[in-house]
This record gives C-alpha cells, structure tokens and sequence, in this order.
C-alpha cells in the first residue's frame, strides 16, 4: 500500500551508496580511532610462500581513479591452503583475507601485502579472489587476479579459457622486481574500453 506522501508526490528517489567504507569497514587506515578487523597485510610471518605486494587502482569510465573504492581478496597461501580457523592463521601467519581503501594513498591505490598463492585445486591457475565496492553501486562487483609469470596454469585454468581471448589481459596482473620486493600491478577497469572481466557469482 502507498503512503500518502507516495501519492501526492511520488517516490522518493534512490540515493547512491556511500562513501561509508572508510568509516565502517577500514577504520584504521583511515584515522578513526578504533581498530578494524581485517586490512591490507596478509602474510604475517611464517606464511608460506613468496611474499609479494599487490597494488592498483579502481578506474572510472573516463579513465580517472576512484579515490572511495574498497577492495577486498581472498586467497590460499603459496601451499594452496586456507587457515582452518584464527588459532591457526596465527599459527601459520596467513590470514587470508584482506581489505583496503583507495582513499589514504596519494596516487588512489590499493596496497595489500602477501605471499603469492598457490593452485587451490588441480587444473586451476593461481589466483586471488577479488571483491569491489563503490559509491553508486548497489551491488559489488567479483572479478579475480591471475599472474603474469603463469603462462602455462593460465591456459590450463577453465574459468580464464571461458573468458573472451581479447579480454583475458584485464585479469592478468604484471610482475616487476625492484630490489628483491616483488610487486603485482593490477588496475581494475568499472567501465570504459579496457572494463575489467567481472563474474557473475
């Protein structure tokens, strides 16, 4: 049944989402004075695998960075495995899960600091699950890193073969080395020519 403020002047618009992330979701990064249960670390010590830092920046339509986007993974260690339960990612120094904002960093980024994975199953290509929110979107989105030095599981993997040829390369992180710290670039696209692969999930 509609109000009667519906009937004489209709209903009222939707309002976009946000930004609240920073306040809700990734407290200390951002200054507030309470803590957060999840952030941009990892791999504490003792994970397992090649520690690696990951960076990028959510991009909008006109190519410009989203400086309120919240990003967040989830992965296997460098074994292929996840922590069974706190006690033991404390145990094994590997959280998991991570989260971070885009507004802290001067260029926009995400940084998050970790090991790279190891193949979660067989026949699957290492990689990192990746959740992004956004002012104006109702929904996140779901899209996945893979990596750029694993020519051969990513042609193996089922789910990057199913995406378009021409559009693979929107998941593929690049790798470079400076000084023995190895970094994955990896930008995501919302919209425009080069729009990221997202799924469905």
């Amino acid at each position: 049944m509609m109000s009667a403020l519906e009937t004489n002047f209709g209903q009222t618009p939707s309002q976009t989402v946000g930004p609240y992330f920073a306040y809700g979701l990734t407290a200390t990064q951002y200054g507030y004075d309470f803590d957060q249960p999840f952030d941009a670390v990892l791999a504490l010590d003792g994970a397992r695998g090649e520690r690696i830092r990951i960076e990028g920046r959510v991009i909008d339509g006109d190519g410009k960075p989203i400086n309120d986007a919240l990003v967040e993974i989830s992965q296997v260690d460098g074994t292929g495995a996840y922590p069974k339960s706190v006690e033991d990612a404390q145990a094994i120094g590997f959280r998991a899960f991570g989260r971070a904002g885009t507004g802290t960093d001067p260029q926009n980024r995400f940084v998050f600091h970790t090991v790279k994975p190891g193949a979660e199953t067989a026949g699957e290509a290492p990689r990192i699950n990746v959740i992004v929110l956004m002012r104006g979107m109702l929904l996140h989105a779901f899209t996945r890193i893979y990596f750029s030095d694993e020519a051969k599981a990513n042609a193996e993997d089922k789910v990057l073969a199913s995406v378009p040829a021409e559009r693979r390369k929107t998941l593929v992180a690049e790798r470079s080395e400076t000084g023995g710290a190895v970094t994955y670039r990896f930008d995501i696209h919302m919209q425009g020519p080069q729009e990221t692969v997202f799924f469905d999930v």
